[in-house]
């Protein structure tokens, strides 16, 4: 599958799954391109049960599932990809257990991880964080000479991640990434169409 990752949707767990499938739905309409569900805390009947009613509704619109971390999840419900991040099972592995048609992401900080997750097969990268977040607030922010460093050291797509806002996403227009990817700035707007629609406008 050729993947779109100029806007790239992170689920929020807090959101509930009465909640999530309209605010998904919206999103997409507005220009989200790529949905990464992401359940860090659920388990694992819950974590499938969110998939695979993300996983009918995005395949209307043609939209790739992503999931966070679980690769079984990924696998129970043909998802199109499947993120990794630095402390998960290691990319080599997944790669081994999951079908050549699936994508899979890597979470980055350095130069160095993105080098060796592009060597050992990852589809694209997610690169940050890049602005303080609340999502993770223990995060170390990245400054722009770095993400660009690491943009201009590989081929694959690089996604920048981490703190992005209708406020400083402008500022990532000429950076080289090849999306954003956002989860307050969508899942937590009043109005989720809307806000993906500036997103990309701004973005672009």
């Amino acid at each position: 599958m050729n993947i779109d990752y100029q806007l790239y949707l992170v689920t929020d767990e807090q959101t509930s799954e009465e909640e999530l499938l309209p605010i998904v739905e919206k999103a997409v309409l507005g220009g989200v391109t790529a949905v990464q569900l992401r359940e860090k805390h659920s388990e694992g009947k819950i974590f499938f049960e969110k998939a695979i009613k993300l996983k009918q509704l995005l395949a209307k619109f043609n939209v790739p599932l992503i999931i966070n971390d679980r690769v079984d999840i990924a696998l129970a419900v043909n998802a199109e990809g499947i993120h990794i991040g630095q402390k998960d099972l290691p990319l080599v592995e997944v790669k081994k257990i999951i079908p050549n048609s699936m994508i899979v992401g890597v979470s980055v900080q350095t130069e160095e991880q993105a080098l060796v997750a592009q060597k050992e097969g990852a589809d694209y990268i997610g690169v940050g964080t890049v602005f303080p977040t609340t999502t993770k607030p223990d995060a170390i922010t990245m400054s722009f000479a770095t993400l660009r460093k690491i943009v201009q050291a590989i081929h694959i797509p690089a996604v920048a991640i981490g703190g992005i806002s209708l406020e400083n996403v402008h500022q990532l227009s000429n950076v080289g990434v090849s999306g954003i990817s956002v989860v307050s700035a969508i899942m937590k707007a009043d109005d989720p169409k809307s806000a993906a629609q500036m997103l990309r406008n701004s973005f672009k």
